[in-house]
């Protein structure tokens, strides 16, 4: 007697790996989003930014004359929140694009040749 899930000649375990594969390809992607290098690194250039520019705005007389008259602590703050901002703003406008479980078959090398 043969199973209802089963065909005649079928190998039986294509349902479940399918099923195995669109979970791991479920898993892969939300990792994919959850660990966005953009985000890390623009969230980091954000956080330090406003620090620096804090330190810099309240610089006295001394440290600012130890950099030779240059408010050091302001510009590179200020750098430092538009590098951030912008790759936060690269990874709003192109977000990490989850491939469909027919791309990603169709991407994996075959390994019969």
């Amino acid at each position: 007697m043969s199973d209802d899930n089963t065909r005649p000649g079928d190998s039986g375990g294509t349902e479940d790996e399918l099923v195995a594969q669109s979970e791991e390809l479920q898993s892969r992607s939300a990792a994919a989003k959850l660990f966005d290098v953009r985000l890390v690194i623009g969230g980091l250039f954000v956080l330090y930014g406003v620090l620096v520019t804090l330190l810099g705005i309240f610089d006295n007389s001394a440290e600012i004359d130890k950099a030779q008259g240059v408010r050091i602590n302001l510009w590179m703050g200020l750098a430092m929140l538009v590098l951030g901002g912008l790759f936060l703003l690269w990874r709003w406008w192109r977000p990490v694009e989850v491939p469909s479980a027919g791309q990603a078959r169709s991407e994996e090398p075959d390994s019969e040749h």
